[in-house]
């Protein structure tokens, strides 16, 4: 008969004589029971609703009243490495009946003496911040990091920056990073809220020295140092020169500057802020070389639309830093053989080509996708519809050069100035000009081969904007359309292409200074109307189409070693895309990542 688990209290005891017997074997007994602390605090609270075995009396002074808990020392030691020092050091309260806590309100203390023995912590989100205060002093970690999870969770725009403060007074560390972050990425917001006025002029200096920030463009920080300087004109003016001193000054627009030259007050009152801010002006508008522009935020490559067989409406984002890809919002209409280009922290696409199995139609369309919305616009359209079109960026003004409408090819070109969204023609080139290579530097624009409709081309001309005219410049080596072109460090590379043959490999750089062109190392693969861009000193191809179909590499070339490596895999090969760099795009606006390469 098998034994029951409990003995029957019936049984009789034979307490003068128990005969244990012995059991054989090599066995031994290992139990735990996963219930047994939570029975046993359980059971601690009982005895300390009932006053039973307490050996401490907890007496809080708060406002000139006080309220006592009756406790258990070690309940409160186990706890609270604060009450462990208290009881088990030499200390006046290790044996004293009675300890007194002043600095916390005794609902405060109430539901963290409730933790210690319950595990459990309720606070209405009003008093979350005390609560978060006295479990610091008294180190009791559970309750931090429940309150921290709690606030990182309610952080929004109105209330961040006293989060973030309070956080740093009382050494909540990771609390701090995640306000300072959201500050960050929610800078638009913020600088609109109350919190941000009261700001000390040190604490202001210390945020807008954030590379991290997440706004479109450097205006926008400027604006904010106007309007809290505007809060207390007469207290705060004496500390715009060194808010100036903190933007990323040769970041501000050209024009941007010249209006608040013009326009802005408080620069009446500081003369040498608007002496400071005059030279810089100059020195722009002058095209004198400039300081390195620092940008703020984390910087991806943007990809928009493409050809793969058909055009395709896919926006993606690849930081080259990680690998990472992000999927964003798709283009309102499939498209490829578009021009696309960054102004203002907004990603503009013009032109291309809308070709599937329904239809196939040449765009004049100019879209506009904003990264802290997740969401595109249409702005105004071009003149004519422009397929595989060149575009270029000199002051904020959109240039867009050449392309073709059906049979005809462009010699035309044309301008478009987002503060009025108009379209207006310009000279045209020298020649027409459909997959031509354009880019820009130091305020002149460059395009650069191309197809007229017979012949690829190996022609360069270059467009001034103060003189509406263009200037033909030395020729590259080989006939090239559908090439990669990028200006950087006072040199214009040109990438892959098509000569009507086959598609290239090769790479020829121009030395602006010299007016000379030379060959530089290949790619690793060869490809046409593949997107090309600067990023962080160097240079990245990706996609395009060549021999073998669509490419879905990207390969990054470094100038200093004159080499290219590979740097990634698209998530779909493509060609005719539009690529350009801008800031990451607000996470909370984003749908989660398919597909991770």
């Amino acid at each position: 008969m098998l034994c029951s688990k409990r003995r029957d209290a019936s049984l009789p005891v034979n307490r003068a004589v128990v005969i244990v017997p012995s059991l054989k074997g090599h066995g031994y007994l290992d139990y735990t029971m996963e219930s047994q602390p939570s029975r046993a605090l359980s059971v601690m609270q009982e005895l300390r609703r009932d006053r039973q075995l307490c050996d401490v009396m907890v007496r809080v002074v708060h406002g000139g009243k006080d309220k006592t808990f009756a406790a258990h020392r070690i309940v409160l030691a186990a706890c609270s490495p604060v009450f462990k020092a208290m009881f088990t050091c030499n200390l006046k309260e290790r044996q004293a009946p009675e300890v007194k806590i002043h600095g916390i309100h005794p609902i405060v203390m109430e539901r963290l003496i409730d933790f210690a023995y319950t595990s459990r912590v309720s606070m209405s989100a009003q008093c979350v911040m005390h609560l978060l205060l006295a479990s610091t002093m008294y180190q009791v970690d559970g309750v931090v990091n429940a309150c921290c999870d709690f606030l990182i969770k309610n952080l929004d725009s109105a209330n961040a920056i006293g989060i973030c403060h309070f956080a740093e007074q009382i050494g909540c560390t990771e609390l701090w990073q995640r306000g300072k972050e959201y500050i960050n990425i929610h800078f638009t917001e913020v600088r609109k809220e109350e919190e941000f006025f009261h700001l000390s002029h040190c604490q202001l200096l210390d945020l807008i020295s954030q590379d991290g920030l997440n706004v479109l463009c450097e205006s926008e920080v400027y604006e904010a140092c106007i309007e809290w300087v505007r809060w207390d004109l007469k207290g705060r003016s004496q500390y715009f020169h060194a808010l100036l001193n903190a933007l990323h000054i040769y970041a501000l627009p050209l024009r941007f500057l010249k209006h608040q030259l013009q326009e802005c007050p408080i620069l009446d009152k500081v003369d040498p802020c608007r002496d400071y801010l005059s030279k810089i002006f100059q020195e722009m508008y002058l095209r004198k070389p400039l300081p390195p522009v620092k940008q703020r935020g984390n910087q991806l490559i943007y990809l928009a639309g493409g050809y793969q067989h058909r055009s395709i409406p896919n926006m993606e984002a690849f930081n080259p830093r990680t690998g990472q890809w992000l999927r964003l919002a798709d283009m309102p209409v499939p498209r490829s053989g578009m021009g696309s280009c960054v102004v203002l922290g907004l990603f503009y696409t013009a032109g291309g080509r809308n070709h599937s199995q329904s239809e196939n139609v040449d765009s004049e369309t100019l879209d506009c996708y904003n990264p802290m919305t997740n969401q595109w616009i249409h702005r105004a359209s071009m003149n004519v519809p422009r397929n595989r079109v060149g575009v270029g960026v000199i002051d904020g003004v959109i240039y867009a050069v050449g392309g073709s409408w059906g049979s005809s090819h462009h010699q035309s070109a044309e301008k478009y100035d987002p503060e009025t969204n108009k379209w207006t023609f310009i000279a045209p080139m020298k020649v027409r000009r459909i997959g031509a290579g354009v880019t820009v530097w130091n305020g002149l624009l460059y395009v650069i081969g191309g197809f007229d409709g017979k012949n690829r081309l190996n022609s360069v001309e270059c467009y001034r904007p103060e003189k509406d005219e263009w200037d033909s410049i030395t020729p590259m080596g080989s006939p090239r359309s559908g090439a990669g072109v990028v200006a950087l460090n006072n040199s214009v590379y040109v990438a892959g292409g098509y000569d009507g043959r086959e598609q290239f490999s090769s790479v020829e750089r121009y030395s602006i200074e010299a007016d000379r062109w030379e060959s530089v190392a290949s790619m690793k693969h060869s490809r046409s109307a593949m997107g090309v861009t600067a990023y962080r000193g160097k240079i990245y191809a990706l996609g395009g189409y060549n021999q073998g179909g669509f490419v879905d590499s990207v390969e990054c070339y470094d100038p200093e070693k004159d080499e290219w490596m590979d740097a990634g895999i698209m998530p779909t090969g493509r060609s005719g895309m539009g690529v350009a760099v801008n800031m990451e795009p607000c996470p909370r606006n984003l749908s989660p990542v398919e597909g991770q390469h």
